[in-house]
């Protein structure tokens, strides 16, 4: 007997509705101001580490391992209590989407930082950079501050919207709030410090793998949303690789060509001073008014993003649904 189609595959359709407003609800409401699910993660995360915590890569394997799993089991355990419901498994796709995507509250940091450099008050902008990044303000200047802000905003376009999308469209709701879950362990102890060089060890290389899909369509929706496409490509192709993380450098040099601006150069986290290879040696300089230009071009990414996401979940779809009548 043929199965009804509408009944059949629910989920991606579903999903595929549910992300638009979910996306629609972040660009209007940005992140909750309390009671943020991946806060309420990270806490979780942190206590679990507390118990767990030995100076071995084993045990930070079994940490990232329990995380990420109770998030992934725990929305397949939602959607298969949905079932067929498709409006309930919408309301439960556009929750998560809402909850994981960061562009809007991305863009308002760092238009706040800009606001503050615009009138020259670096004091604030330098207190404000730590909500964007883990880089030591305190030394720099204007011109460097911008630059730590579009960097910033390249690599978060990958984390906080692309990838998030990307494991959407593979993986429908589990997978887009495991690779939450994944990103959110890689920033608590992902770091190569003393404490978390071992026992982050498996929670960095497993961000490094998530992440290795959404950084290349990131780059590549920003070639497409580029002004000038043929330059981001040019940067893009030649310094992607260049970057010392896997992923960062591919949205990093995108945006350069992008922008037409000189990314990347000797950073300093706290005590810890890294020189970095220059993406976009032969541009000019990040001014303050690129920020917001950075900000723009993040939002036509995501927008983009959103839409192969959809694309791709429609097209499962309809491919589950020819498979089910047959």
């Amino acid at each position: 007997m043929r199965t009804p189609v509408a009944r059949a595959v629910p989920g991606p359709t579903a999903f595929a509705v549910g992300a638009v407003a979910g996306y629609a609800v972040d660009a209007l409401l940005a992140d909750p101001r309390r009671g943020h699910p991946v806060a309420a993660f990270g806490t979780a995360a942190a206590a679990l580490e507390r118990r767990l915590w030995r100076d071995h890569r084993a045990a930070g394997a079994v940490h990232t391992a329990l995380c990420v799993g109770a998030v992934a089991v725990g929305a397949v355990a939602a959607e298969r209590t949905l079932g067929h419901r498709a409006p309930a498994r919408a309301l439960l796709a556009a929750g998560a989407v809402w909850t994981v995507l960061g562009g809007t509250s991305l863009s308002r940091e760092a238009r706040t930082i800009a606001a503050a450099l615009e009138t020259g008050d670096l004091a604030a902008a330098r207190a404000r950079l730590p909500h964007l990044c883990g880089r030591d303000p305190q030394h720099l200047d204007g011109p460097q501050l911008a630059r730590a802000v579009v960097e910033s905003v390249a690599e978060n376009t990958a984390d906080a919207v692309v990838n998030a999308l990307t494991w959407g469209a593979l993986a429908g709701t589990p997978g887009l709030l495991a690779f939450r879950a994944v990103n959110t362990l890689d920033a608590m102890v992902g770091h190569r410090t003393p404490r978390h060089r071992r026992f982050g060890w498996a929670a960095a290389r497993l961000d490094d793998v998530a992440g290795w899909p959404g950084a290349r369509l990131t780059a590549l929706l920003t070639v497409a949303a580029a002004p000038e496409p043929g330059r981001a490509w040019r940067v893009w192709r030649r310094d992607g690789s260049a970057h010392p993380s896997p992923n960062a450098g591919q949205a990093e040099s995108a945006f350069a060509g992008a922008l037409g601006v000189r990314l990347g150069g000797t950073l300093a986290y706290g005590s810890r001073v890294e020189h970095r290879p220059v993406l976009g040696a032969e541009l000019r300089p990040v001014q303050v008014a690129d920020i917001e230009r950075a900000c723009l071009l993040s939002r036509r990414v995501g927008l983009l993003a959103l839409g192969a996401t959809v694309t791709a979940r429609w097209a499962a779809g309809r491919l589950r649904s020819r498979r089910a009548g047959r």
